[in-house]
């Protein structure tokens, strides 16, 4: 069974482009990034923040 928030439509109307994973694989390998830890990243285009 499909649940309910399967079916609702997503904030963003596409699918991720590779480069858009890049930049935050880019961000994470950046010194700016060195005290990140223990996150989870959710690159969904809003899904989970309906």
């Amino acid at each position: 069974m499909v649940s309910e928030t399967m079916l609702t439509e997503p904030a963003i109307k596409r699918l991720i482009e590779p480069g858009e994973l890049a930049e935050l694989v880019v961000f994470l390998c950046s010194e700016a990034a060195s005290f990140a830890n223990g996150a989870s990243w959710i690159l969904d285009g809003g899904w989970t923040a309906r």
